[in-house]
């Protein structure tokens, strides 16, 4: 909810203007703010849909997940990536299922390390690059 804050908007006695002034561009600088956190977004429930396709075939792919220095198996790579997206989810920073693959799915946080896939007969691969061609593929895909 957006509030305004009322300013004197006359100019003061001599001396005091650059204080009317102030006190304007304090203002503009608090709704801008405020402003900023209306652009943060819900993902839409195709976005959700897409995301939990994501979950789902990574679980069911059968693949391994680097993280982290070691090689998990699909299913809590998974839960690991769930609990990234509540934590993007509770601050509306995963719009879309691309921004979730970039955010959440790509590397880790905590040391910054790329996460990669690892699927029986194919070399590992960038997690992103994984997902990202999974997503396409969903896409593509009848409904």
């Amino acid at each position: 909810m957006l509030f305004a804050i009322p300013i004197a908007t006359s100019v003061a006695p001599t001396g005091s203007t650059g204080i009317v002034a102030s006190l304007r561009s304090l203002t503009a600088i608090l709704l801008l703010t405020l402003c900023a956190g209306v652009t943060a977004q819900e993902p839409s429930r195709a976005a959700r849909r897409e995301i939990a396709h994501l979950f789902e075939h990574l679980e069911q792919s059968g693949c391994q997940f680097f993280r982290n220095g070691s090689w998990h198996e699909a299913r809590k790579a998974a839960a690991h990536l769930r609990k990234k997206y509540v934590y993007l989810l509770a601050r509306e920073l995963s719009p879309n299922a691309e921004i979730f693959i970039e955010r959440a799915a790509t590397k880790s946080s905590v040391t910054d390390a790329a996460y990669r896939v690892r699927c029986a007969g194919n070399p590992d691969v960038p997690s992103a690059a994984w997902f990202s061609a999974e997503l396409v593929r969903f896409r593509k895909a009848p409904n």
